[in-house]
């Protein structure tokens, strides 16, 4: 599993000009089951994603789809984690 840091990289206003394309993007995988979870920072500096994938290579390839990557409005911070707690089944 990866836990993916996003922090905004350019005011608000561009953010959100882009907000429905970015939530698109996460029902699609969401609907693949490669996002587990998701949601904004508090305060609102960026955001937080779960993703359950089997590599980072595809976590890539599917960062890369993001409107708020393929706009540069946000940086990527990625951390490979393997989960043995949690309300989870294995």
């Amino acid at each position: 599993m990866f836990i993916i840091h996003l922090n905004y990289k350019v005011p608000m206003y561009l953010i959100e000009k882009y907000i429905e394309e970015h939530r698109t993007f996460l029902d699609e995988y969401y609907a693949h089951s490669k996002f587990i979870t998701s949601g904004p920072k508090l305060p609102r500096t960026g955001g937080i994603i779960i993703a359950a994938c089997e590599n980072k290579a595809e976590l890539m390839k599917i960062i890369k789809e993001d409107p708020f990557y393929k706009n540069n409005l946000a940086d990527y911070t990625i951390t490979e984690f393997k989960p043995n707690k949690g309300l989870f089944k294995d």
